[in-house]
């Protein structure tokens, strides 16, 4: 399955969507969309599908716990020994922003970047998985951009601020359940120019074993949100660049560039 939440005329909905971007069923609950109990009356899909309303991120994010140097390449383009286990920081629930919402940048970073990822969303409590049952627990996979402070994480050493600011976490636009997600292609294009271009299979650690390692951590719940890293030619973003993020079998995740004191 293939999902969506919009806003139009001030409700919110979650809606199935075919490859082409076409409503297939709405519902105010995803539980029952999941079920494939869905509204499919024509009119309200019609409506839904050509209103001036936005998307929004897929889910009501919980907590997002990121991994680092989670690409062979990207390890290697740092200069970094490939990590024997998976490394683990937080972004906030508040840096979270929708597809073509603003990524404003902070006055007191010289050097923000782009990081195009996969990310997954858990669909129940997850506690001390096994990696071959972690499957079970991710309701689906979408894309997040890792935006971050270089200069202040260099500067800092530390990855809170540098990756915590308000709207340094585009979210979806699209859930999508059932894809292999070792076997995708990430790229990034920067004002249409191709910045990152890698398999997904180039991970170290797999979405699996993160969910098994992240819940023998931590407990996950449902619409927390896990994202697995970066592969290898992240770059800087400067006011008025649009950043692109697709994903095989996913979307495209789009957001303008903005200065904080421009918006």
């Amino acid at each position: 399955m293939r999902f969506q939440r919009r806003q139009c005329a001030g409700i919110e909905y979650y809606v199935q969507i075919d490859e082409q971007g076409k409503i297939l069923a709405v519902s105010q609950s995803l539980e029952l969309l999941m079920q494939g109990r869905g509204i499919q009356a024509r009119v309200l899909l019609d409506k839904i599908e050509t209103s001036q309303g936005k998307i929004l991120p897929p889910v009501p994010v919980g907590k997002i716990v990121a991994v680092g140097l989670n690409y062979k390449a990207h390890a290697e383009e740092t200069g970094k020994e490939l990590p024997r286990e998976p490394l683990l920081f937080m972004k906030p629930s508040t840096a979270v922003i929708a597809h073509m919402d603003p990524i404003l940048l902070p006055p007191d970073s010289e050097e923000v970047h782009f990081e195009g990822e996969l990310a997954f969303i858990i669909g129940k409590t997850a506690k001390d998985v096994p990696v071959e049952k972690a499957a079970d627990y991710i309701l689906g996979y979408t894309i997040l951009n890792d935006v971050t402070a270089r200069d202040i994480q260099r500067r800092e050493g530390k990855y809170t601020r540098a990756k915590g600011y308000d709207t340094f976490a585009p979210l979806g636009p699209t859930v999508v359940t059932d894809i292999d997600p070792m076997n995708c292609v990430i790229e990034t294009r920067v004002n249409h120019e191709l910045k990152q271009h890698s398999p997904t299979s180039d991970m170290i650690f797999s979405p699996f074993q993160l969910l098994s390692f992240i819940s023998s951590i931590m407990t996950l719940q449902p619409f927390d949100v896990v994202t697995t890293g970066t592969p290898c030619g992240v770059g800087a973003i400067h006011h008025g660049d649009t950043v692109r993020i697709s994903i095989s079998g996913i979307d495209t995740l789009e957001n303008p560039v903005l200065s904080r004191s421009m918006r």
